[in-house]
């Protein structure tokens, strides 16, 4: 699996992570579905295919899975990504706490704010940011921005330079995103060009890109030759898309 650096962040991992939120929300997904150790055995096997990348959100309950699988990896390793609905900066710091106890690790490579809907959220939420910036200082996380469930928020966080990395939604159907993919696209550009790393999500359009012969294939392929995306994250449920997905990507990175 190729190794890419998410823009500027100095953050180096696979191109390809594993997802913890299909249909996921208030404490549980598909992925923590499965049953506690039958998704960290999916994290081992993930990891020894050569992904080295988990995308975690307090909203999808993973945080325990991967602590679990942690106990027998190496850390330094694995880009651990997660994400935080706090809006206030006491509540951020006291999630951020509890997450680096809930995943049993000394620090958290990138904390998102979650699923933010507003065009002016950093007016209104200075204090979630400020205090995410002070965790970057002590050394508690590596990288700190955004996932964005509006096209106003979206564009935003392209002009805002606290953001460093961002989780995008972008398929080439332009199905469960903020806006066309040519719009999505072209925002993702303006980020790239200031050094915003960008991971994308949805790539399979919430899984109905993925239903014909193909579809798969396609649906990476489109995003693999985004330039301004460096990574991607994909939901998987079993070993099977696990060989599936990887296969995918080094055949095309050939």
């Amino acid at each position: 699996m190729q190794i890419v650096e998410l823009g500027k962040t100095g953050i180096e991992t696979s191109r390809l992570a594993i997802g913890t939120g299909s249909n996921g929300w208030n404490g549980r997904s598909n992925q923590t579905d499965l049953g506690y150790q039958e998704l960290i055995d999916l994290f081992h096997f993930a990891y020894h295919q050569g992904i080295r990348f988990w995308d975690l959100a307090d909203m999808y309950g993973s945080h325990p899975h991967a602590k679990g699988a942690l106990k027998g990896l190496d850390r330094e390793r694995i880009t651990i990504a997660t994400k935080t609905t706090a809006r206030t900066g006491p509540e951020v710091e006291a999630d951020i706490k509890r997450f680096l106890k809930e995943i049993g690790t000394d620090y958290i490579d990138i904390v998102l704010l979650h699923c933010l809907t507003e065009f002016d959220w950093p007016q209104r939420y200075p204090d979630a940011m400020e205090a995410l910036s002070r965790c970057k200082t002590k050394g508690l996380i590596r990288a700190h921005g955004v996932s964005c469930h509006d096209f106003g928020a979206f564009q935003t966080s392209a002009i805002t330079d606290w953001v460093e990395i961002v989780l995008a939604r972008i398929n080439y159907a332009g199905i469960s995103m903020d806006a066309s993919p040519i719009d999505v696209i072209r925002t993702m550009e303006s980020m790239a060009n200031k050094g915003k790393g960008i991971y994308g999500m949805k790539v399979m359009g919430m899984g109905k890109l993925d239903k014909e012969e193909g579809g798969a294939r396609e649906a990476i392929e489109f995003v693999l030759n985004l330039s301004c995306v460096h990574a991607m994250t994909i939901g998987m449920q079993t070993q099977d898309e696990v060989i599936e997905n990887v296969n995918i990507i080094n055949n095309l990175m050939e």
